[in-house]
């Protein structure tokens, strides 16, 4: 009972532990290990950890590096994990009128060869996922294997929680034909496009033949 007890209290203070070194870590906006990538028209900001095999990480709309903070110790274990701020979001500006998700993934495409990486594992999620997908089928020679999760294919109600779709769709109708005067504005209008008016994939057979 005493060697239990000893057991449970040792496993309590190295999660408590583990849990403080992650805290720690401003990931999103990390100096030792965060760099800035001319890409495409952008400077693309990313953040490596880890070592190992490469592992690519893809945030959802809006989101940013910080989206993984949870996830990126776990992966750093056994990966070179890489993660970046897409483009428009985070530290990755970008002041363009347009943004699609084939941009954001000829960008990854472009980022692995900046960090001269011929392939890499690719895990996206929500927006991100989309991403992952479309680098599969655009550049089917920079993925190893790929996990795409929370995606959708075409812009519709089931890709949203219930009720979500009417209240977008209500925004688009107040607010197309608005005036933004400020950059946030503007960008913040093209990321909710991004998602009102796409994805539009209607066939993965290019990447079932990959």
């Amino acid at each position: 009972m005493k060697a239990l007890f000893i057991s449970i209290l040792f496993l309590q203070v190295w999660v408590a532990s583990s849990l403080a070194r992650n805290a720690s870590v401003p990931f999103g906006s990390n100096p030792a290990v965060g760099k800035y990538y001319d890409l495409r028209g952008i400077k693309m900001y990313c953040e490596v950890y880890g070592a190992g095999k490469p592992l690519l990480l893809i945030h959802g709309n809006g989101g940013s590096i910080k989206s993984f903070e949870h996830n990126i110790p776990y992966f750093a274990k056994k990966y070179q994990v890489i993660v970046a701020d897409s483009r428009a979001q985070g530290n990755s500006k970008d002041s363009g009128e347009t943004l699609t998700f084939e941009m954001m993934a000829d960008d990854d495409a472009a980022l692995l060869d900046a960090l001269k990486i011929d392939s890499a594992y690719v895990l996206g999620w929500s927006d991100g996922g989309i991403d992952a997908l479309l680098l599969a089928m655009r550049h089917p020679e920079k993925v190893i294997k790929m996990v795409s999760t929370g995606t959708n294919l075409w812009p519709e109600a089931s890709a949203f929680a219930p009720g979500v779709w009417a209240e977008e769709k209500q925004h688009y109708e107040a607010s197309r034909n608005q005036v933004r005067h400020t950059e946030k504005k503007r960008n913040d209008w093209k990321l909710f496009l991004l998602d009102w008016e796409q994805p539009n994939i209607w066939d993965l057979s290019a990447i079932a033949d990959s």
